[in-house]
């Protein structure tokens, strides 16, 4: 049987361990809703088919979803919960799949903050001074910095980051041709780690579109020189489709900032799959 999870179940979340064993589906999935601020440490979410809330998709055997009942204060159809067990549809990069998801009843959520992007750990990060940022894209590209006046918010740079379990794809379509996202896959992604500060946030927002539903903030994990660093902040694709060619200006952009940082056999694939999938060359 398959769990939704979005709070404090999550992958660095206080509450992950009851997840032990469990089996991963899927980390970059959602379903419809929107999800609130308890208050007490914990969100909690209502049915909603115009909004998405952000989590993980987990495999679990029966006592795993006991003790996940327990603690979401389920015990059962017949009784007064906590929380409710529903059955939702989860849409991943796979495909939709069924799956449990606890929500409250619309009665118990007046008087909560609604959590905007629909993503905990969101709301949990984003007001950070300062935090750890993961560019895979055009962002790489520091001559663009330059152009438009901010390369002095990203100088701190920590090196190359690797990211598991995910391919880089161009799945935004714009006039022009499609643009980077990541996708869950079995290989992997590597790209630029930048410390920022909130200026910088600012900044990325705009130009990743996030306030017109282009890309959301996501939190993620990177090995950078084999060290795990945990809920490092990228930026990923809202509404997927099919892949579509880049335009030559901006590969070159991924591949310029990408040249001297990220491995030469990842620099390499980055190369070929631009020749192979778009008949693209980059020469720099």
């Amino acid at each position: 049987m398959n769990v939704f999870v979005y709070g404090t179940l999550r992958q660095n979340e206080v509450n992950h361990h009851y997840l032990d064993g469990a089996i991963c589906l899927a980390r970059q999935c959602w379903v419809n809703g929107v999800m609130y601020d308890t208050g007490l440490g914990y969100p909690t979410m209502i049915k909603d088919k115009n909004q998405r809330i952000y989590g993980e998709l987990y495999q679990v055997n029966e006592n795993q979803l006991d003790q996940i009942d327990w603690l979401e204060g389920y015990g059962g159809e017949s009784v007064k919960n906590d929380y409710n067990r529903v059955f939702a549809t989860v849409h991943t990069d796979f495909g939709e799949m069924q799956a449990y998801v606890y929500i409250y009843p619309e009665s118990k959520v007046k008087n909560f903050e609604m959590i905007r992007y629909g993503d905990w750990k969101c709301h949990l990060h984003l007001q950070d001074e300062s935090f750890l940022y993961f560019a895979y894209g055009s962002c790489m590209d520091h001559e663009r910095f330059q152009k438009q006046g901010v390369d002095h918010l990203f100088r701190k740079l920590k090196g190359c980051g690797v990211v598991q379990g995910y391919s880089l794809s161009y799945t935004r379509p714009f006039a022009d041709g499609g643009r980077a996202d990541l996708i869950e896959s079995s290989e992997w992604v590597e790209g630029k780690i930048y410390e920022v500060n909130q200026e910088a946030l600012k900044y990325l927002f705009l130009r990743e579109g996030v306030d017109t539903d282009v890309y959301r903030p996501a939190f993620i994990d990177v090995m950078i020189e084999g060290v795990e660093y945990k809920n490092v902040l990228t930026f990923l694709v809202i509404h997927k489709e099919d892949e579509v060619a880049p335009p030559t200006h901006y590969a070159k952009e991924i591949i310029r900032g990408a040249h001297g940082i990220v491995s030469e056999r990842y620099y390499s694939k980055l190369i070929n799959e631009l020749k192979s999938k778009f008949n693209i060359e980059i020469v720099i």
